[in-house]
């Protein structure tokens, strides 16, 4: 029983242990044949100890759950892991030996849960990992791969600075049924968004060979950076990931907390036509936060402005004058602009409300400010019950008295029930008062005199 692992660095071939570890191998068997592990980061790597993947997004990312077993993905979040086997005569003593990682059970310390993330050995005599990982497999070929993997330059977190990533996974032998509601896809599927907000340097890009590792790591963060602003699109923070702030905006600081916005625009407007001249307040106070930004019509001006105003002696406070990186403008008209398309329609929209008008009464339809029901308030009363009515009779877990058989009691009239019925303040205690009457018919009235008399 073997799966074939094609690397971004070459290929792996592992065989399965299913006689000794057959739960931890059932596992690995089935992620790999609904390729669970495509395009899974290698996320760390310790020279000559170990390299871990198996989580398909990354530990480092905010969409990562840690990855799933496969019973996990088929019944829900609640067999996210599952208890492994700990073999104690497998040991982690030759290179290239496989294993699942796992952590302590909270309900029993004694027992270790898995769940997609596995770790491949890259030394020898490895007695640390004995215990804490749950052995299921060995390299049988690819042992170059697992040099080269050995050799890359990580950063302080111990991952790669170029990626590496589990390409695909071929399933060669599988011993096992497969689970109730297993789908096995029909291709290899494309990697999520999510996965390639995570892509640092890709593992399919030329690079120069002699590249030294300030460079490479100059490299990783700009990679990072980019990465970052993907996130921030896919959340929803910025209206696209290569936004740039405006060239014609400039930003001032170390203001007199006196300094007005007529002030700074009398000052920089002889550079050129100013849009618009804002000093930011606290929204709580007013008061200054002693920066502004500053919106030239042409870029050329903004750029004359940052040369001549830097250090400039404003209202006794020698300001700081520097190109504005922030793009909260751009992100609050896109905000506008995708609200105002929400609102334009669909359930709950404005243009859609305004086409209910029929839903307005004859009372508040010469007044547009007001949404009334369709029925007016006397037409919602209770009607009164006619005279031949039968009272509502309410089963009472005190009074199993069986039913009464005979005349009705005496009704109030039907003068008097309107009156009632037309004061709500008082409906709630007729409601009470009936009821305990009725409650005292049943429990004292078989015979129409008593009940009288009772009264």
């Amino acid at each position: 029983m073997s799966v074939l692992l094609e690397t971004s660095l070459g290929d792996l071939v592992i065989d399965l242990l299913v006689d000794v570890a057959p739960k931890a191998c059932e596992n690995f068997l089935k992620l790999c044949k609904v390729k669970y592990y495509n395009f899974s980061p290698v996320h760390s790597v310790q020279k000559n100890f170990t390299f871990q993947t198996g989580d398909p997004i990354g530990p480092g990312s905010p969409d990562s759950d840690g990855g799933s077993s496969i019973w996990g993905l088929l019944k829900g979040r609640t067999h996210k892991t599952f208890a492994v086997d700990m073999p104690p005569k497998l040991k982690h003593t030759e290179r290239g030996t496989v294993s699942m990682a796992t952590v302590p059970s909270p309900k029993d310390p004694d027992e270790r849960l898995a769940g997609s993330q596995f770790i491949v050995t890259l030394g020898d005599n490895l007695d640390y990992l004995d215990g804490k990982a749950a052995i299921f497999g060995k390299v049988v070929e690819g042992f170059d791969v697992l040099e080269k993997i050995n050799e890359v330059f990580i950063d302080d977190n111990g991952r790669p600075l170029k990626d590496i990533r589990i390409r695909h996974t071929v399933v060669l032998d599988d011993p096992y049924d497969d689970p109730p509601g297993l789908e096995v896809p029909p291709e290899s599927p494309l990697p999520s968004k999510a996965q390639l907000a995570t892509v640092r340097i890709a593992d399919d890009e030329e690079l120069d060979e002699n590249i030294d590792e300030e460079a490479m790591e100059k490299l990783r963060r700009e990679r990072e950076a980019r990465a970052q602003a993907l996130t921030l699109e896919m959340v929803g923070d910025l209206p696209f990931a290569e936004v740039k702030p405006p060239e014609n905006v400039l930003f001032v600081c170390k203001l007199n907390p006196v300094t007005q916005d007529e002030d700074l625009h009398l000052i920089f407007s002889r550079f050129g036509p100013i849009l618009s001249c804002e000093v930011i307040r606290d929204k709580r106070t007013g008061d200054s936060l002693q920066y502004a930004f500053i919106e030239f019509e042409n870029q050329k001006d903004c750029e004359q402005a940052y040369f001549k105003m830097e250090g400039v002696l404003i209202d006794d406070h020698r300001i700081h004058v520097d190109f504005s990186q922030s793009v909260s403008k751009l992100s609050d008209t896109w905000r506008q602009a995708t609200v105002q398309k929400r609102q334009g329609g669909g359930f709950g929209g404005i243009s859609s409300l305004e086409r209910k008008r029929q839903y307005r009464t004859a009372e508040d339809r010469g007044r547009p400010d007001r949404y009334g029901m369709v029925f007016d308030k006397d037409e919602m009363r209770r009607p009164p019950p006619s005279r031949d009515e039968k009272p509502l009779r309410r089963s009472h877990s005190r009074s199993r008295s069986p039913k009464i058989r005979g005349p009705a009691p005496r009704r109030f009239d039907d003068q008097h029930r309107d009156d009632r019925y037309r004061d709500g303040r008082n409906r709630d205690r007729d409601r009470d008062r009936d009821r305990d009457r009725n409650r005292n018919r049943d429990r004292y009235t078989p015979d129409r005199r008593d009940y009288d008399r009772r009264r």
